[in-house]
């Protein structure tokens, strides 16, 4: 569905996405994880034909990005900060500028209202939105033209957990649906757990990729198993045959409360081939 050869982008000089290649299928999520300034958006620009690229090529849907089409248009649904809300306008209005130029029948608009959870704040004005209410607002002019693509930039960006729990499941309900969804974020619980891919961004290049558990043991230096017992007492055994014994005799006594293995979770991991965390700037 998306396919990027060697793209490359610079701005005043200094080289900002560097020789990147990713392949993604249709009706997955991808996840782009990096700290911002890490070319993040500006890949997004790129694919969806918003911004001319220095060298390579990215195709969506067959098409080269710089080439897409009106119609082509119509299948990529974009959301990126406060792109698309007018604050003086209701949900309801909101959703009907972008109805009339995507010609779809205003009748469209409380079903979306409806599986974004707003439709008792149809009425109400954008200005007014909690954060929370904001987002699965730009996620409903998202949704109203079902495209088959669907580009989300940090969407629960600033949100609370609760919040961010309810823009995962109408993210999961589009995959479900057969959408192909390119997510951007830093927060690596979320890539965790929406992504089926992750690739790893770090001052414009990709430093690796691949399913985020397969990246987690790929980079499982210790190959360990943490147990804590009923007592308290906390045990670290290697992953073999000795250690198998044990666990099994301990776990015949009824004394592990806890047990988990070592391998790191997506931050540490990004922390090791970068030197940097997710959440800091460049």
């Amino acid at each position: 569905m998306i396919r990027c050869k060697g793209i490359e982008k610079s701005f005043s000089g200094k080289k900002v996405l560097s020789g990147i290649d990713m392949d993604i299928e249709g009706g997955r999520i991808f996840g782009l994880l990096g700290p911002s300034g890490a070319g993040k958006t500006t890949l997004i620009r790129i694919i969806t034909g918003q911004l001319e690229y220095d060298g390579g090529s990215a195709l969506v849907m067959g098409r080269e990005a710089r080439d897409l089409t009106r119609q082509d248009r119509k299948n990529i649904g974009i959301m990126m900060d406060d792109f698309g809300v007018y604050e003086r306008f209701s949900c309801e209005d909101n959703l009907k500028v972008f109805a009339d130029i995507y010609g779809i029948s205003h009748v469209k608009i409380a079903e979306t209202l409806d599986a974004v959870g707003l439709k008792s704040a149809a009425k109400k004005s954008a200005s007014d939105l909690s954060k929370g209410m904001r987002a699965r607002l730009q996620l409903a002019r998202v949704f109203m033209h079902s495209p088959e693509i669907l580009f989300l930039d940090e969407p629960t960006s600033g949100l609370d957990p609760r919040s961010s729990k309810a823009i995962h499941r109408l993210i999961r309900d589009r995959k479900n649906e057969g959408r192909t969804i390119f997510l951007t974020t830093h927060n690596m619980e979320e890539a965790y757990e929406l992504c089926d891919t992750v690739a790893l961004l770090n001052e414009g290049h990709i430093v690796d990729v691949g399913a985020p558990d397969e990246l987690c043991r790929k980079y499982d230096h210790r190959k360990t198993v943490s147990i804590r017992l009923d007592t308290g007492e906390e045990m670290e055994l290697p992953c073999n045959a000795g250690s198998g014994e044990i666990i099994c005799g301990l776990m015949k006594e009824g004394r592990i409360e806890t047990i988990h293995s070592s391998e790191p979770g997506l931050e540490e991991v990004f922390l090791e081939l970068t030197g940097k965390k997710l959440e800091e700037d460049d």
